[in-house]
């Protein structure tokens, strides 16, 4: 039977590395990467910005967002599991500047996270043991989670599976245990009720415009769901498990998300909420449990070493797939016995390494900063992701294939990839209008251009060219 098959051509794959994750791996590394800071710290300051009402909008708005992009990220990761993921992608259905451009942004974005992940993690374990140094525990962090990648992709499944089973179980907990605060059924100050919603200033106490101007704050909570994507790469039956896992993770991060925004806005007056001291803390103490800020701490532990750990794991997988593009030096594309990028994950820690400066500037500015920093490439990288499934629907269709041929379709295609990318465009956009974090843009996009300029100038014709999309392939 002859039939029309051009997947294979569209995007090559990639061998080498091993397929060895299982469908619940895949769903708590992108619960573990997107479950963090971002929600157990900035959801306070997003709280105080908007309002009560206000936080809980820019939050759905946040999802929504999210639930597009990765609708767009199913068709792909679907149709091409490929580690490279959205690299890869930008590579092949935008231009080769695109995916190296895309590549090192992501790369360098997410070593600077490790590096306040690792850094996180260590003034926590100094609060409890003063006698050892923040930088110490920084070191014995970057070597735990440098060891558990090194040893096996599976290793590092089962890893993250567990640390964001802590997270998860940490918001489930809260959320019953601040529904029962509402309702008066603990705590020792009876039914609060929606009286923390009434502002006084009505539905946006600081105006609409303070909503717009969290967006990128609230974003910056979400992004890390896409990892579901450089995961696929080593995913078993990644065709039957990646959509499964996408609408799965959907569901659970919004729910999750809204119904903690919800408790906390309806528990804590808006004005007292900020970054210094976790919401979720304020609430459990509130409740009357006394060890509340240690619970918490364990969970922000937990919390810093997951983001850490799901970084490391990208960072290297991304360095792999680049360096077989000509993209990245070649040692980035060796792998141990063990089928792990070893240099990626050593050069990555390197970066990481600024964790032991970042303690020394004011937490409060550092994290509002790099949160600010990290939510404008994120944008960047889910514009990407949106820009490569219309160029890819565009270019399957016009060499040959048919819908049909998808396991997995964007619905109400193009209209979810524009919106996805207007959305995010109008994010990034917010800034400007943001004094305290326009210096983000005024950063951001030069180094943005200077890392496209780059390759024109000096890789263009070294990168390893990807090969003709044929009209069809005959098997």
């Amino acid at each position: 039977m002859r039939q029309v098959n051009v997947l294979k051509n569209l995007c090559p794959a990639k061998p080498g590395l091993r397929r060895e994750m299982k469908s619940r791996h895949l769903m708590m590394i992108s619960i573990g990467g997107t479950i963090g800071t971002g929600l157990f710290l900035g959801s306070g300051q997003t709280l105080n910005q908007a309002g009560p009402a206000g936080a809980i909008l820019a939050y759905l708005v946040g999802g929504f967002i999210m639930y597009m992009v990765l609708l767009c990220l199913a068709e792909l990761a679907v149709a091409m599991p490929v580690s490279g993921s959205f690299q890869s992608y930008a590579s092949q259905f935008i231009s080769p500047g695109a995916g190296f451009t895309t590549g090192w942004l992501y790369w360098i974005n997410w070593a600077v996270c490790i590096a306040a992940d690792f850094t996180a993690a260590g003034i926590i374990m100094h609060h409890w043991f003063p006698q050892v140094d923040t930088w110490i525990w920084c070191g014995i962090f970057a070597i735990a989670l440098a060891l558990l990648n090194m040893i096996s992709v599976k290793a590092y499944g089962e890893t993250e599976f567990w640390f964001a089973s802590i997270k998860v179980a940490a918001i489930v907990t809260f959320i019953i245990a601040g529904a029962g605060l509402l309702f008066g059924f603990t705590g020792h100050e009876g039914a609060i009720g929606l009286s923390n919603f009434e502002t006084g200033s009505g539905i946006f106490p600081n105006g609409f415009s303070a909503v717009f101007l969290t967006m990128i704050a609230v974003v910056y909570s979400f992004q890390g769901a896409e990892l579901v994507g450089i995961a696929a790469g080593e995913c078993k039956e990644p065709g039957k498990n990646v959509p499964r896992v996408i609408r799965g993770i959907t569901l659970r991060i919004v729910i999750f998300y809204i119904l903690a925004m919800m408790v906390l806005a309806g528990t804590i007056p808006w004005r007292e909420a900020g970054v210094l001291e976790s919401p979720f803390a304020q609430v459990f103490g509130r409740i009357g449990i006394p060890i509340a800020q240690e619970m918490m701490s364990f969970v922000v532990l937990t919390s810093a070493l997951s983001a850490g750990n799901s970084a490391l794991y990208a960072c290297s997988r991304l360095l792999w797939s680049m360096s077989q593009e000509g993209m990245a030096p070649r040692f980035f594309g060796k792998l141990n016995g063990n089928g792990v990028p070893f240099n990626g994950v050593l050069a990555t820690l390197v970066l990481a390494c600024l964790s032991l400066l970042t303690s020394e500037y004011a937490a409060g500015t550092v994290y509002l900063w790099l949160m600010s920093s990290t939510g404008l490439t994120g944008c960047l990288i889910w514009v990407i992701i949106a820009w490569c499934q219309i160029n890819f629907r565009r270019k399957f269709l016009q060499t040959g294939g048919s819908l049909k041929q998808l396991a997995f379709r964007t619905p109400f295609y193009p209209a979810v990839p524009m919106l996805a990318i207007g959305l995010n465009l109008v994010v990034i956009v917010s800034l400007y209008f943001d004094e305290s974090q326009r210096i983000v843009l005024y950063t951001g996009i030069p180094l943005l251009a200077v890392i496209y300029a780059y390759y024109e100038l000096f890789l263009k014709n070294k990168a390893v060219k990807s090969p003709a999309v044929p009209v069809k392939q005959e098997y």
